[in-house]
């Protein structure tokens, strides 16, 4: 019987991050990476981007796994929220394993979850309908692997994140005979990266980056900031070996990278000597020829933390003139106006600016030839290009185009489409909802895209408050409005506009007030509608407009036995008035026989200046 197999994106397709692919085959559900993405210009305030995995609740029974391809956010980053929810087991070599521990333990609701695996490019795991074996492959970070699903109907291979570069040292040297075997013993799909797609022109090996960061080092006489990716231990290195070639100190920033770089020097990823590391502290004793900062920034994206610098917000790490930025890392597409941004921010605060990309393919993605060497290799009958946005996707679907590759072989998914193979043929199915995720401090998924629209009319058009107070009963408004902007105008300067605003806010709630019908949802509904209509013909400008309603009854009637009480209470009105407590008095000790009728003035008392409290308020508010 012929396995049934599905392939669906949770992420990494048509978006740069994010990467979670989910293989079903035959009922058994085999997740692969588990990333997150940073956010971009338009999420206003969101810290991070994770995959909706609705329908893996819905089927969490059948997840056999999660197996890891490296250590990067973008593969690693959305587990500790993951794990939180599913209670599965997680694969990856040594490296990706320690990093994907430090992630998870900094998540309260699963600091002790232990359930990792270590696996290396020799292992495979047999689950029955399915065998995952793993290859080794070259990336920014050691023991990047990819993974291979075999079934009965051909192998599944994913490539992870990879690029070729014959002169790349062990540890993150690709396995080109394993490739090529794979290939030999029928490859039916690939999910291949395609970040680098759009690229014409080879990547620079790593012993030529290496060598241009340490020429920087050597020709600059003042401070160096290095902003680099946590996870990039290949760079970190280079950092490290320029530094110690050219007689400079380094200061590592912020306790995330402290705790990367000491795992990676504790599992032989990274070697340096015990005096190259100095405290901030320490900078000051040091000539500014002599130090190097290496800027990672919280959750190892550098571009925000470098702003933070520039803008003097940092305690002891801020950007002095004569210094030089020097980003090493190579930001995604979809950050280049961020990225021109923080270069501007650089040169007001007197800094200077240089980009190793601005003289170098530094890019850790395979270019086109690499992408078209990865299909020659692994000759697959079906391509399905992941990690990049649409036209990156569509770059690598053209490259494999001029190897000869059939169009109807070559599938450019969205998240939640389901590619089925089933009875020797590979096709789109019934797709599923898949959204993002946001998290927003503590928040996860509470953030959605009315909040974000609500908040990018906020920082584009501020907010309009407008405050009533009426009678009900008595059909008419108590306090005329007041009015409250913030980011939509001046309102000293504005008297005219806040004037009109206020008599189109009477007149719409006397309008409501005077209907038999009223109701409090049509009434600020009402208030939005003019209000909004006018404000735009004026400025030309959508606020989000406010509307606050409070309701007052100026009829307190008095019920005979209150009346009687009352008359009762007037010898006892001084012990009443000793009972209001003002601030820092103590209580005076209760009595019982005496308090009965007092007791019940008193509280009366307090009720009917509660009301008139209200209304002060209300005349307060007017007059301010």
């Amino acid at each position: 019987m012929s396995a049934k197999i599905k392939i669906i994106p949770f992420g990494g397709v048509r978006e740069n991050g994010k990467n979670m692919y989910a293989v079903d085959v035959n009922g058994s559900i085999y997740i692969l990476d588990c990333g997150l993405k940073y956010p971009e210009n338009e999420l206003l305030g969101i810290d991070v981007v994770i995959p909706d995995w609705s329908y893996l609740r819905e089927n969490k029974d059948r997840i056999v796994g999660v197996f890891l391809t490296h250590g990067h956010a973008d593969a690693i980053g959305a587990l500790p929220y993951f794990l939180s929810e599913f209670n599965v087991p997680v694969f990856g070599s040594e490296m990706t394993i320690a990093l994907a521990k430090i992630n998870v333990a900094a998540e309260p609701n699963v600091k002790n979850y232990d359930d990792f695996h270590v696996i290396d490019e020799k292992t495979e795991i047999d689950f029955g309908d399915v065998v995952v074996s793993f290859f080794a492959t070259t990336h920014s970070i050691p023991e990047s692997l990819g993974i291979v699903l075999k079934t009965d109907e051909g192998r599944i291979v994913y490539t992870g994140d990879f690029k070729f570069d014959q002169t790349a040292k062990p540890g993150y040297q690709t396995d080109y005979a394993r490739l090529g075997a794979i290939g030999q013993s029928g490859v039916l799909a690939l999910l291949s990266d395609s970040a680098n797609a759009e690229n014409p022109s080879m990547n620079a090996s790593e012993q030529t980056l290496a060598e241009s960061i340490e020429e920087t080092f050597h020709y600059r006489d003042g401070r160096i900031i290095v902003a680099c990716v946590a996870s990039n231990i290949l760079r970190i290195q280079q950092v490290f070996d320029a530094a110690v070639k050219t007689g400079r100190k380094v200061c590592l920033t912020g306790k995330d990278l402290e705790k990367i770089v000491n795992t990676a020097m504790q599992l032989g990823k990274l070697s340096f000597d015990d005096d190259l590391l100095v405290t901030p502290d320490q900078l000051d004793a040091l000539a500014p020829g002599e130090t190097v900062i290496l800027q990672t920034g919280k959750m190892g994206e550098p571009i925000k933390a470098i702003q933070r610098m520039a803008n003097k917000q940092e305690k002891q790490l801020n950007i002095q003139p004569g210094d030089l930025v020097y980003i090493v890392t190579t930001p995604s597409h979809a950050m280049d106006t961020t990225v021109a941004q923080t270069r501007d921010m650089i040169y007001r605060a007197g800094g200077e600016v240089k980009a190793i990309s601005d003289e170098l393919n530094s890019s850790g993605h395979a270019y086109k030839r690499d992408l078209q060497l990865m299909l020659n290799l692994m000759k697959p009958k079906y391509l399905i290009p992941i990690q990049g946005e649409y036209r990156l996707l569509n770059a690598h679907a053209q490259a494999a185009l001029e190897l000869g590759m059939k169009p109807e072989n070559i599938f450019i998914l969205a998240k939640g489409d389901v590619l089925t193979y089933a009875n020797g043929e590979m096709g789109l199915g019934e797709g599923i909802d898949v959204s993002d995720t946001m998290i927003d401090g503590i928040g996860v998924g509470d953030i959605g895209n009315i909040v974000l629209r609500d908040r990018k009319v906020l920082a584009d058009d501020g907010i309009f408050i407008a405050v009533v107070t009426i009678d009900r009963k008595k059909k008419q408004i108590v306090a005329e409005p007041k009015i409250t902007s913030r980011g939509f105008v001046y309102v000293k300067a504005n008297k005219d506009l806040m004037h009109e605003s206020a008599e189109i806010i009477c007149k719409t709630v006397q309008n409501n007030l005077d209907n038999k019908e009223f109701d409090w949802g049509h009434l600020k509904q009402d208030v939005r509608e003019h209000l909004s209509h006018y404000l735009f013909e004026q400025t030309h400008r959508r606020p989000v407009i406010l509307p606050v309603i409070m309701e007052v009854n100026q009829h307190h009637r008095r019920s005979g036995k209150s009346k009687t009480a009352t008359k009762a209470s007037q010898p006892a009105q001084p012990a009443s008035k000793q009972t209001h407590q003002t601030k820092g008095q103590k209580k005076a000790p209760k009595d019982a026989n005496a308090a009965n009728q007092p007791a019940h003035k008193s509280r009366n008392h307090r009720r009917r200046r509660h009301s008139s409290a209200k209304h002060a308020t209300a005349n307060t508010d007017q007059q301010a």
